[in-house]
C-alpha cells in the first residue's frame, strides 16, 4: 500500500510540475523589437508592457524617441514593437537657425514643432521627402508682394505707304511718330527681402502713341538729262574720292574712272551704278573706311579728288 501511495504522490507531483511548465510556456509569447537597424526576437508574458520589454532587453530610450505600440501598451501575441530613434533637424527661417530633436515627422510638423508659422506664400526649401530626415535643413523663405504703379514708354509705331513720285529704295516721312505712355500696375515679388521677380498684372493707356507715316518709293525708271534710267534701287550714299595708289581693286582690275569702291553688304560687288554727278561706274572694289552707305569714287588725279571732297549723293543701282 505504501508503494502505491508513494507512487500516486509522486504523478501528483509530477503533473503540477508539468502543468506548471506547461502554463509557464503558455503565458510566454513571442515579441520581435525592431531598434538600431536589428531585430530582437523574445519571449515575455503577456502581463507585461512594452517598456518592459524594452528594459528586460536593455534598451534605452532617448527622450523623444518613438515607440510603437505606447510603452504602457500591453503585449499580444506576435507584437512587433518598432523602436524610431529621434534625430536632429535644423529649422531655418527669419535668419536664425533652430535644432530639432525629432523622430521622422512630416516636414510641415516639424516646422510647427520649431514655433514657426508659415505664411500662405511661403516656399520651403528642402530636400524632396515626406518626413524629415537625420540632420535635414529645411530652409523657409518668406514670400512677400508688393503693387506699385510705374509709368512707361508706349512705343509708337510705323505705317507705309506707296509714294509714285519717289524712287524706289528711297523713303520720305510723312508724319513723325510720337511715343504714348502707359501706367503699369507691377507686382513685385520679394523671397527674404531681396526682389526676384516683377510682372505687370495690369496696364492703362494714358497717352495714345501716334505712329510714324512713311513713303516708300516705287518708281523704278527716271530720266536724268538725255538719259532714261532703270533701276533696281536707288539710295543716298556719303561719297568720297581716291585715286591711284599703285594696288588693284579688291576684284583683282586695275583702278580706272567709273570704278567705285561699295560696302558689299550694301552694294554687291559688279553692280552698275549711275552717281549724280558723277556718271556711270561700277562696284569693284572695298575699303577700310567704306562701310555702310558709303562709296569711294576713283579720279584720275589727286586735284580732282580734293575737288571733289566729301559730299552725299544719290546712287542708282541699275543691276
Amino acid at each position: 500500500m505504501k508503494i502505491k501511495k508513494g507512487a500516486y504522490l509522486f504523478a501528483v507531483v509530477f503533473g503540477l510540475v508539468i502543468f506548471g511548465v506547461s502554463l509557464v510556456f503558455a503565458l510566454q509569447k513571442p515579441v520581435a523589437i525592431a531598434v538600431d537597424g536589428k531585430i530582437i526576437k523574445d519571449q515575455v508574458f503577456f502581463s507585461c508592457s512594452v517598456a518592459q520589454v524594452l528594459e528586460q532587453n536593455g534598451i534605452v530610450l532617448g527622450e523623444y524617441d518613438l515607440v510603437q505600440p505606447d510603452l504602457n501598451a500591453a503585449v499580444q501575441k506576435n507584437t512587433n514593437i518598432n523602436v524610431i530613434r529621434a534625430f536632429k533637424v535644423f529649422v531655418i527661417a527669419d535668419g536664425q537657425k533652430k535644432e530639432l530633436i525629432t523622430p521622422p515627422v512630416p516636414i510641415k510638423e516639424a516646422i510647427a514643432e520649431a514655433g514657426i508659422t508659415l505664411g500662405e506664400k511661403d516656399l520651403v526649401k528642402t530636400m524632396a521627402s515626406e518626413l524629415t530626415q537625420p540632420n535635414q535643413e529645411i530652409e523657409i523663405i518668406r514670400v512677400n508682394e508688393q503693387d506699385t504703379q510705374e509709368e512707361a514708354v508706349l512705343p509708337y509705331g510705323e505705317e507705309r505707304t506707296e509714294d509714285n513720285t519717289l524712287e524706289k529704295g528711297l523713303t520720305k516721312t510723312l508724319r513723325p511718330g510720337a511715343n504714348g505712355a502707359v501706367l503699369n500696375t507691377v507686382r513685385i515679388t520679394y523671397h527674404n527681402g531681396q526682389e526676384v521677380k516683377r510682372e505687370v498684372i495690369d496696364s492703362k493707356t494714358t497717352v495714345q502713341p501716334v505712329n510714324k507715316i512713311v513713303a516708300m518709293g516705287n518708281i523704278t525708271s527716271v530720266s536724268r538729262g538725255n538719259l532714261r534710267l532703270s533701276f533696281k534701287q536707288a539710295l543716298y550714299a556719303r561719297a568720297s574720292a581716291y585715286t591711284y595708289t599703285g594696288n588693284n581693286t579688291a576684284t583683282g582690275t586695275k583702278p580706272a574712272v567709273g570704278t567705285v569702291a561699295v560696302d558689299p553688304s550694301v552694294i554687291p560687288l559688279g553692280s552698275r551704278l549711275y552717281i549724280e554727278g558723277y556718271g556711270y561706274g561700277t562696284a569693284c572694289d572695298t575699303g577700310g573706311a567704306v562701310y555702310g552707305n558709303r562709296i569711294d569714287l576713283f579720279m584720275e588725279d589727286r586735284g580732282q579728288c580734293l575737288k571733289w571732297g566729301v559730299r552725299n549723293v544719290k546712287l542708282y543701282i541699275l543691276d
